[in-house]
């Protein structure tokens, strides 16, 4: 069980337990959600846009996974037949245009096919609401997220809406932000918020309450605030923070001008989280956000050292960070806008253009050494090429509001189809073969970048890149045709620097990238 990430079922009785569907599987939440529910003898199936990000989960191969989307009633449909409780775990994370619309007819789509289906209960995650503030004056974020509570709760099916505010867990959004802020900054001038109370709680107490919500009696119907046991400032948790991983005290000076706009760059320039994520983030802490009540713990009781406090959620946290074992970040989930579209297969391909950058290399090592090489690429590896105009793309990405070059790697050394990689999204794993990665910055079309491994008939090992475009409209195209003169130093020097970095390894000199 996950230090940080782990629950317990409070559920006894001999009565069987019940079948439950996950959304949001690919998500920070329902990822660390699968396994508690697994572990506590649940029957689980997932429901995935896209089901090939789960295959290589460790629980992969012990649940159901099917394809669809909660807007899509059919899909939904099928996906809760035969399920007694359903855990609706997706939500718009952003400030789009429509994104409370999605929001509003996803869970009415959801409520209407769990009726339908016989669903016993649904179970809700969603945002703590601050007591006497109108709808109107909330965040959107927040806003939305109440209204999704209220759909489930006058559906007819008995529903459990846990309202909780930051959670406080190695690679959740609030944390990651918390972390680079105060680790970063010794000296803060910041938003007006930081003198906001909140009630934070450690994601292992989420998942404790969300799996423990599976066997409520049938006649509860009605939402529940949890949280931890300390209510915080911001402030305080950056204090308190700097204090848990040993760094000194944070001199730290509230101004009233950086409005939540404002807040979500500041917050963006700082730290890894793009400013669609971080906008209703910093929205979301305009208003005091503290539990009224703690009537979960009749349904879900708290064992001995529980709810867990700040400073031992931070300790947790960050001991999964230092051990490399995070199980699933804030990034696990694509972020909003990004492109999700596949890379189209060459023979089938009719939209367009498709433009194409080959390399190959001839490597003096084994492809297994070549192997590890490619696995291991971005985050603190780097891209074995010309990190200034890397670092520049990634900066230039921020400034347009995408994700950056500083969302880094789940794992350093392993991959899984799904990950995010700085501002790539792994598409493909064949292990030992193929990584293909998806672009996820903003550009006028669709990118990928596909790195092969293969023997070579010399014994040694082949390397082979292809960096593909498909432009949108005219910008697009003038966007390919203004880069391509810089391929050869970039796309060429890394493949080159892969092959060499693997060689060396081979050669047992202990270098592992020349950047």
């Amino acid at each position: 069980m996950s230090d940080d990430g782990g629950g317990e079922s409070s559920g006894s009785g001999s009565a069987p337990p019940p079948r439950c569907l996950v959304t949001g599987a690919t998500g920070y939440i329902g990822g660390r959600l699968v396994p508690e529910l697994l572990d506590a003898g649940h029957q689980v199936r997932c429901l995935a846009r896209s089901p090939d990000k789960l295959r290589d989960q460790p629980w992969s191969d012990r649940v159901e996974t099917v394809r669809g989307d909660v807007t899509d009633a059919e899909s939904v449909g099928a996906a809760l037949r035969d399920i007694d409780v359903a855990y609706y775990l997706v939500h718009a994370l952003g400030t789009g245009r429509g994104f409370e619309r999605t929001d509003r007819e996803a869970a009415r789509t959801f409520a209407e096919q769990a009726r339908a289906a016989g669903v016993r209960r649904v179970v809700y995650l969603g945002g703590l609401t601050p007591d006497g503030v109108p709808a109107r004056d909330l965040s959107p974020h927040l806003r939305s997220r109440a209204e999704v509570g209220e759909i489930f709760l006058e559906s007819p099916v008995p529903a459990t809406v846990l309202r909780a505010a930051v959670i406080i867990g190695s690679g959740s959004a609030s944390f990651e932000i918390l972390r680079y802020l105060t680790e970063r900054l010794p000296v803060m001038v910041t938003p007006s918020w930081v003198r906001t109370r909140i009630q934070p709680i450690a994601v292992r107490d989420v998942l404790r309450y969300l799996v423990g919500s599976a066997r409520m009696p049938d006649d509860v119907n009605r939402a529940f605030d949890i949280g931890g046991p300390e209510v915080l400032t911001y402030r305080d948790m950056m204090r308190r923070y700097a204090a848990v991983a040993g760094l000194p005290r944070r001199l730290i000076v509230p101004v009233p001008i950086l409005t939540p706009g404002l807040s979500s760059h500041w917050i963006g320039l700082i730290t890894p989280v793009p400013r669609s994520i971080a906008r209703p983030l910093a929205q979301s802490l305009s208003h005091e956000v503290v539990c009224g009540e703690h009537d979960i713990a009749r349904h879900v009781p708290d064992p001995p050292g529980t709810p867990i406090g700040f400073d031992e959620a931070v300790s947790l946290a960050l001991r999964r960070i230092q051990e490399a074992d995070v199980a699933t970040r804030w990034s696990s989930a694509s972020v909003p806008g990004a492109p999700s579209d596949p890379l189209p297969t060459d023979p089938d391909w009719a939209g367009g253009s498709l433009y194409t950058d080959c390399r190959e290399q001839r490597v003096d090592a084994s492809p297994e050494q070549l192997w590890r090489v490619v696995e291991s690429i971005g985050g603190e590896h780097g891209w074995y090429s010309f990190p200034l105009a890397w670092a520049v793309r990634g900066w230039l990405d921020r400034l347009v509001g995408g994700v950056g070059l500083r969302r880094g790697r789940r794992d350093a050394e392993r991959l899984r189809v799904g990950d995010s990689l700085d501002f790539w999204r792994v598409e493909a794993i064949e292990r030992g073969r193929l990584l293909r990665l998806r672009a996820e910055m903003r550009l006028p079309g669709l990118a990928w970048l596909e790195l092969r491994v293969e023997e070579d008939e010399k014994g040694g090992a082949r390397y082979r890149q292809r960096a593909l475009f498909h432009p949108r409209g005219l910008l697009g195209q003038a966007y390919w045709w203004g880069v391509s003169p810089f391929h050869a130093v970039v796309f060429g020097g890394m493949a080159r620097n892969i092959g060499r970095a693997a060689e060396a390894a081979g050669h047992g000199s202990g270098s592992r990238r020349n950047r």
